[in-house]
């Protein structure tokens, strides 16, 4: 009995101290739980170990005391893993679908192999033309695309931006870092209520596709170890990095003590 209560008492300053911890780190209140539940699983598991030897069962028991062990072990490890936050199946088909859905929108009406064929088929065309200018007299070489060709667009797409740079800030999951409007993180990046009033669009955007280019005061260490990850300009679309930048670039409340950026770029 003494030896239950040692490592009782052990399992729960341990599953206090991982508390107190991850409190201090600002983690969702679930995952404190889960913390303190893994420090007294462990102890439970030592505790057995102390535990007196199972009589010996006939063979029918012993599959029914299995099963039974199965079924109960199931449930808790479901039930358990269903109530940990942002996993949600369904949520996370959404983001995917959000992010890969114009990638895979280009290439509805044929395959990258027919595409590319086709594109090299206008540029012979183009070539040909040129030859035949060049063979006429001509001095200019012609600009225009031939007939049949897609026209060249350029500039972004219009839309409703702000809505757009706010589905971004939540699809990319920037909250995880970055405090903004009273929500979310500010362990590993600073609060961005403020970022507006020191950065352009233009320095918005270049910080998310490059993140080495700027460093905030106070997140040298951050900034030294690349904890902003340099995977966004592989991630987002052109017009969702100026949506977001764009958003960002809206945010001017002085009274939030946004940390000042520096450019190292």
């Amino acid at each position: 009995m003494g030896n239950v209560i040692k490592k009782l008492s052990i399992g729960l300053a341990v599953g206090g101290a991982l508390v107190g911890i991850t409190r201090a780190l600002e983690f969702p209140f679930i995952f404190q739980m889960m913390f303190f539940g893994y420090a007294m699983l462990g102890a439970v598991v030592f505790m057995l170990l102390d535990a007196p030897s199972l009589k010996t069962m006939s063979g029918m028991k012993s599959l029914i005391a299995l099963i039974a062990f199965y079924i109960v072990l199931c449930t808790v490890y479901i039930s358990g893993a269903s109530m940990w936050p942002q996993y949600d199946p369904e949520d996370e088909k959404g983001k995917i679908a959000k992010i890969l859905g114009p990638k895979f929108a280009a290439t509805q009406q044929g395959k990258a192999e027919e595409l590319i064929a086709r594109a090299k088929a206008l540029d012979d065309q183009v070539k040909a033309l040129e030859v035949r200018l060049k063979a006429l007299g001509g001095d200019q070489v012609a600009k225009e695309p031939p007939a049949g060709a897609p026209p060249a667009t350029t500039g972004v797409a219009t839309g409703d931006f702000m809505k757009q740079g706010e589905e971004q800030w939540q699809l990319q999951e920037c909250y995880n870092c970055h405090k903004l409007k009273g929500e979310g993180g500010k362990k590993r990046g600073p609060e961005l209520d403020n970022i507006g009033t020191y950065l352009t669009v233009d320095d918005i955007k270049q910080k998310i596709l490059d993140p080495k280019s700027f460093m905030a005061e106070g997140f040298e260490k951050e900034w030294e170890k690349g904890k902003m990850p340099d995977k966004y300009k592989d991630l987002m679309e052109a017009n969702d990095v100026v949506a977001l930048a764009s958003w960002l670039g809206t945010f001017k409340n002085t009274s939030v003590n946004t940390p000042k950026p520096i450019k190292k770029k």
